[in-house]
């Protein structure tokens, strides 16, 4: 596979991706591993971010202007609400305002949680407005589950500070980024403890209400840049479920099913654009990380006040 920065051709559809941030970028990059073929545009609002401190109608309101920039704009033919904050609040609206399949992060990360829990019991981490919204609560209740939240607010600064450990992600360039130093390892061992106490008391919250929790979701596309050090820290036997997998796999049976499955001949050429409503440096510098390759340049975009 090649990948075309900001190239327009692209035999495969062209999926839109929305986040408030640039977190939704490891949505993108499963999507990319699954649908090589493909023209992508994401964008991330981060000038109005964070979402999670505005009200319904305000999220809403962004969101349906992102989705129609992608639309309208950028000629997507579906939809990927990378965002959990607005998957959960303005999923309904940005359906309602675009003409394409729109699919939102958290009733498939609920799906797979049902198709990975033997006891029906399990627990979701996320940000505080996700946890405040029960959105993962009503959709594993949908499919059978039960669930208890956690925010965990401490997990997405360390992310953005690096604070990861090993790079969760390998290069998808060979020559992509330098090799991990020796001052990682003092950095994990703080975003090591501080998982740790969250999900210590998560746990002890499951126990007082009587339950046997097998599974875990991570309810922030932050969060797997963390995954090997979340793995770590589980009881052993403990699933993890992607929620940026989770929809990625999600989407692709959505798109194959509507394309019926149609593919191109010869090299697979991905396209990828991107935008930011501001700071673009900083989405230069750090999307690259989520993506797993360089995010190129990224366009500025302005969606109003």
């Amino acid at each position: 596979m090649s990948v075309a920065q900001g190239s327009s051709h692209s035999a495969g559809p062209t999926i839109g991706v929305f986040d408030s941030g640039f977190g939704g970028l490891t949505v993108l990059r499963a999507l990319v591993a699954r649908l090589p073929h493909a023209q992508y545009a994401f964008i991330g609002d981060t000038a109005r971010l964070p979402y999670g401190s505005k009200s319904r109608r305000t999220i809403a309101r962004y969101a349906v202007e992102s989705a129609q920039f992608l639309v309208g704009e950028q000629g997507a033919e579906f939809l990927v609400i990378a965002c959990n904050t607005a998957s959960a609040l303005a999923l309904d609206a940005i359906q309602e305002a675009v003409p394409v399949p729109v699919l939102g992060v958290i009733e498939p990360g609920a799906a797979t949680a049902r198709a990975a829990s033997h006891s029906s019991d399990v627990l979701v981490i996320a940000t505080d407005a996700t946890v405040q919204s029960h959105a993962y609560a009503a959709a594993c209740k949908a499919v059978g589950l039960r669930a208890l939240e956690k925010s965990c607010p401490l997990l997405v600064p360390l992310v953005e500070e690096g604070w990861t450990g090993p790079r969760a992600f390998p290069a998808a360039v060979p020559d992509f980024t330098a090799v991990e130093t020796a001052s990682a390892a003092p950095q994990e061992a703080v975003t090591d403890q501080v998982f740790r106490i969250y999900l210590d008391e998560l746990l002890r919250a499951a126990t007082d209400q009587g339950m046997k929790p097998d599974t875990l979701v991570l309810g922030c596309t932050h969060y797997p840049l963390l995954r090997p050090l979340i793995e770590r820290a589980v009881p052993a036997g403990m699933r993890v479920i992607d929620s940026a997998e989770a929809a990625a796999e999600a989407a692709v049976r959505l798109i194959n099913h509507r394309a019926q499955g149609a593919t191109d001949e010869g090299e697979r050429t991905t396209a990828i654009k991107c935008f930011a409503t501001d700071s673009v440096e900083k989405f230069e510098r750090l999307g690259s990380r989520f993506l797993g390759q360089p995010v190129g340049h990224v366009g500025l975009v302005d969606l109003g006040g």
